[in-house]
């Protein structure tokens, strides 16, 4: 999902609790990451992996200044061919310690993402869940926001709202350097409605 149609969803979401929920939560987000100089995982369950807020999460790093955003994702099936950025298992929640930041974006709550969540947090981990809400796994966070079955929006559109705000939200940055959503949104307008090239 584009800058255009994040801009749409978000037009057609004015009045509802949608957005300011999806702004609360990214702004915890980036403002976990951003106190503790990053260390960000990213991990869904094995049946969804959160691949599209992985990638949005890297464009919205790089486009706010904010290094920090940029998640490692850790994923259940990893094979020995993988690329490294796409090889980092489980065991990488296990590792992680006091100043890291574990995001987990889960429909359902299998058991042993459960225990490692839980050893997570009990090390000093931040833990944030996007999910249907009400299971073990709020209890376990420190925040969460919920996605219930049924509700005017799907997990994936909610990670869409929420990579988007992260970008946006907070201060610190050179003005120069950081890039709202605005301006953002009005670069690729002018992408779009440039005149194309004259031939050679």
């Amino acid at each position: 999902m584009d800058a255009v149609r994040v801009a749409l969803l978000r037009e057609v979401l004015a009045g509802t609790e949608w957005l300011g929920a999806t702004r609360r939560f990214a702004e915890v987000l980036r403002g976990s990451v951003v106190a503790h100089g990053g260390g960000l995982l990213l991990v869904g369950t094995p049946e969804y992996e959160p691949w599209h807020l992985a990638a949005h999460l890297v464009d919205e790093a790089a486009w706010s200044g904010t290094p920090e955003l940029a998640p490692t994702l850790v994923r259940h099936h990893v094979r020995p061919s993988d690329p490294a950025h796409l090889a980092v298992g489980p065991g990488r929640i296990e590792a992680a310690r006091r100043g890291e930041t574990l995001l987990v974006v889960a429909p359902e709550e299998p058991a042993p993402l459960l225990e490692r969540v839980h050893g997570a947090r009990r090390a000093g981990v931040t833990v944030l869940a996007l999910g249907a809400g009400g299971g073990e796994l709020a209890a376990m966070a420190h925040d969460t926001l919920a996605v219930p079955q049924g509700a005017e929006l799907d997990l994936d559109s909610v990670q869409h709202l929420v990579s988007a705000a992260a970008g946006e939200n907070g201060g610190g940055v050179s003005p120069r350097v950081r890039r709202g959503f605005r301006d953002r949104l009005s670069r690729l307008a002018e992408v779009l409605t440039a005149p194309p090239p004259a031939p050679w």
